[in-house]
């Protein structure tokens, strides 16, 4: 119920739509009621001959004129009453039912109205809140560290915002919306088999506390299966997102039946699950439906017995009650099916505020310092950090970077290169320590002010499927012609861009699989120099190039640390030999730094590494 309660909250920028809607709810629940009470006048006209208001001294017997001089139309105030009876009666019976007739269209007209408007509204609502839903959770998405994104399946962080959102979606129209609609009927229903016969009505509902019991229990059991489906179909969403985007890797390896097995057994998995799943929550709307029945006949049979015996129950009024008891079983066995959505909605919805309950640990400092540009450098200070396990990452980093010089970093693998990088746009905070630009803790910075500084070129390229022009100017939708194509050249990707069919309008496909890896290298490196950023970090992917495309990208990355500030993660020794100065990490420290000229004649790692990279490079 909290969680319920919580979701319902969504719903307050929705208010105005959503009291339109339960007015014209509670105006159709009428109009419904109302069209079941023409029963009796269409009975007294059937069953009595048509009269005027009996008086004290007229003689009719009851076979033969209205009950009691009652009006023609039940349930309506005084007034009313008077105006409808007196339009009600015609000239004779043949009238009166014509007219009958067409006051019967006229409710059910307004009835239907009422239904189409109290939808539409709701509709607003409901989508309203599932789109708020769905921003705030892609948003928070947004907050949350990248340490978050590296546990989870992608899959399954997909299925939050699709599959998740969606039952929450059945859960406020079918769940919500649906129970106060059907609630609103049982009401009306009730009121009127409560006046047709108080005494059929307590015979009818000594079967409804079963009924009850039943869907509670059916409740309970729905709840914990559709968690379970929730979880399947969040296994069947990152396999099959790992098998398209890993396509290349699934054909190179001939891997095709492995995988079909896989994405089978998930899917089994799931089809098991939703059986159990409808098998449990099919039983409460028969089970319902079968206790409804069993009041149904209870009632004919003591209802026919007090007419037959004249026991003061009169046709209209047990015509009226038949109708509207049989009316109130269908609002009863859809609000018992509404469980189902309910349960899978509250589901869904404790998914949900998992993700939104993370916290995210870096924050965006209150009143963040905002800055345009690196003037004087960067200091790291005693800095450490470690991941969830106990080792440390980096122990103790001292290391000073004036504006302008390029910073090489080196090392074994695991030495802690990429992790040192990663925390100068806050990715992660040190666990100890500082890191500074410009005499300011980066902490103090305004994060959206501090990455804006930074161009990241990564050794696994990402590009998005979207035109070269959007992927160059990523975000700028003020981008000019000349901006765009000045960074392209600059990056040795003008050239091939143009010999593409539409240029800079060609969609280059996911993660940019129509182009070659030097070509999205280049791309890359030419949205980096677009945003001109002041901090360079460039985790040097040249490795895997063929020598052509290897030239064109060592041409661009040398333009592209020109007067910046940079830090180079360097794989081949010989393209960081000018570097201004050059860290040497091993095991999370810094084990040697400076020059390479320095470096190369002192003992040590990094002669050790260049000597076997000079090594297997001449062989």
């Amino acid at each position: 119920m909290r969680l319920y309660l919580r979701l319902l909250k969504f719903l307050k920028p929705h208010l105005k739509a959503f009291w339109g809607s339960i007015i014209f709810m509670i105006l159709f629940a009428a109009m419904s009621g109302f069209s079941l009470t023409m029963i009796v006048p269409f009975t007294r006209m059937i069953f009595y001959e048509q009269s005027k208001p009996l008086s004290d001294s007229a003689e009719i017997s009851p076979e033969k004129s209205t009950p009691n001089g009652e009006s023609l139309v039940v349930l309506v105030p005084g007034k009313l009453k008077d105006t409808f009876d007196s339009w009600l009666k015609g000239k004779d019976k043949v009238d009166s039912l014509k007219r009958l007739c067409i006051f019967i269209l006229i409710i059910f007209f307004l009835k239907n109205i009422f239904w189409y408007l109290e939808n539409y509204l709701m509709i607003l609502v409901q989508e309203g809140v599932v789109r708020d839903l769905r921003n705030k959770l892609y948003s928070h998405y947004h907050l949350l560290p990248i340490e978050y994104f590296y546990g989870k399946k992608t899959g399954v962080l997909i299925s939050r915002v699709t599959n998740d959102v969606n039952l929450v979606r059945s859960a406020v129209s079918s769940g919500f919306a649906g129970g106060l609609r059907q609630m609103s009927l049982i009401i009306v229903y009730l009121f009127l088999v409560v006046w047709a016969s108080w005494k059929l009505t307590l015979i009818a509902f000594l079967l409804l506390p079963p009924g009850i019991l039943v869907i509670m229990q059916v409740g309970k059991k729905l709840r914990s299966r559709s968690v379970l489906s929730q979880q399947k179909m969040g296994n069947i969403t990152s396999v099959l997102q790992e098998t398209v985007s890993g396509i290349k890797v699934v054909k190179a390896f001939a891997m095709e039946g492995f995988e079909l097995k896989k994405f089978f057994s998930y899917t089994r998995d799931y089809f098991k699950t939703m059986v159990r799943l409808t098998r449990v929550g099919s039983l409460a709307p028969p089970l319902t439906e079968f206790l409804g029945a069993t009041a149904g006949v209870l009632i004919l049979w003591f209802g026919g017995k007090a007419i037959l015996a004249g026991g003061g129950l009169t046709p209209d009024r047990f015509f009226l009650f038949l109708v509207a008891m049989f009316s109130l079983m269908q609002p009863l066995k859809i609000l018992s099916h509404v469980n189902i959505d309910i349960q899978q909605g509250i589901a869904a919805a404790t998914r949900i505020f998992e993700v939104l309950d993370t916290q995210p640990r870096i924050k965006n400092p209150e009143d963040g310092k905002k800055i345009d540009s690196l003037k004087e450098g960067m200091k790291f200070k005693e800095v450490s950090f470690k991941y969830n396990s106990k080792k440390e990452a980096l122990e103790k980093i001292n290391l000073e970077v004036k504006a302008g010089e390029i910073v090489a970093l080196v090392g074994p693998s695991g030495a802690g290169k990429s992790t040192l990088v990663d925390l100068i746009p806050r990715f992660y905070d040190p666990t100890q320590g500082i890191i500074e630009i410009d005499s300011i803790d980066l902490k103090r910075i305004d994060i959206t002010s501090l990455r804006n500084l930074m161009g990241i070129v990564t050794q696994e390229i990402i590009l998005f499927n979207d035109t070269i022009w959007n992927n160059i100017a990523y975000g700028d939708e003020k981008a000019t012609q000349e901006g765009v194509e000045e960074a392209a050249r600059m990056a040795n990707a003008y050239e091939f861009i143009r010999e593409l069919p539409d240029g800079f309008r060609t969609v280059i496909g996911d993660r940019g699989v129509k182009l070659s890896g030097g070509e999205r290298q280049r791309l890359a490196i030419a949205r980096a120099l677009y945003k001109n950023p002041s901090i360079l970090i460039f985790d040097e992917a040249t490795s895997a190039l063929d020598s052509e495309s290897e030239l064109l990208v060592q041409e661009a990355i040398d333009r592209l640390m020109k007067n910046r500030t940079t830090f180079v993660i360097a794989h081949r020794l010989s393209t960081i030999q000018n570097a201004d100065k050059i860290v040497v990490l091993e095991e999370g420290r810094i084990a040697q730094m400076g020059k390479h000229k320095d470096l190369i004649n002192e003992e040590g790692l990094y002669k050790k590494l260049y000597e076997i990279q000079f090594k297997y490079n001449n062989k």
